[in-house]
């Protein structure tokens, strides 16, 4: 896995954590996320969110590490992977959040029923910083 310079890595940290904000005004992706209620780790391979999650909107939004803390599953990428993927187009490979697992630069673990049944959910709501970090991150 590859790592990036220490400002990219601020910014994608300060871009995960406007997640919330930018999903309140996103209604048919909470719409989406109706029939979910899940813990989860998202967020940067070192610095990590949890996320509780209930009828698809976060209800609690803190870096990691809260001990002691249990969640369902957890998918956490590189800084090089995030910022690639918030692109405004990104390129093949970066696009999609599995593309990154073959790439190697993310990792997915824990119990992956909620994330699989919720794929489209989890995919749109890590996509939203992509319109909002472009200066940040390019």
């Amino acid at each position: 896995m590859t790592r990036s310079p220490d400002a990219t890595d601020a910014a994608i940290i300060t871009a995960f954590a406007g997640i919330p904000a930018l999903l309140d005004l996103a209604p048919a992706l909470i719409a989406r996320g109706r029939l979910l209620d899940c813990d989860c780790r998202l967020g940067p391979m070192d610095h990590p969110f949890y996320a509780a999650i209930r009828a698809g909107r976060i209800v609690e939004f803190a870096p990691t590490p809260i001990l002691m803390r249990s969640w369902r599953f957890s998918y956490r990428a590189t800084t090089l992977a995030w910022a690639s993927h918030w692109q405004a187009e990104p390129k093949p490979g970066w696009h999609d959040l599995l593309a990154l697992t073959k790439r190697g630069e993310e990792v997915l673990e824990g119990d992956l029923h909620p994330f699989m049944t919720h794929l489209q959910y989890f995919k749109d709501l890590l996509a939203l910083p992509r319109a909002h970090v472009q200066a940040v991150v390019s």
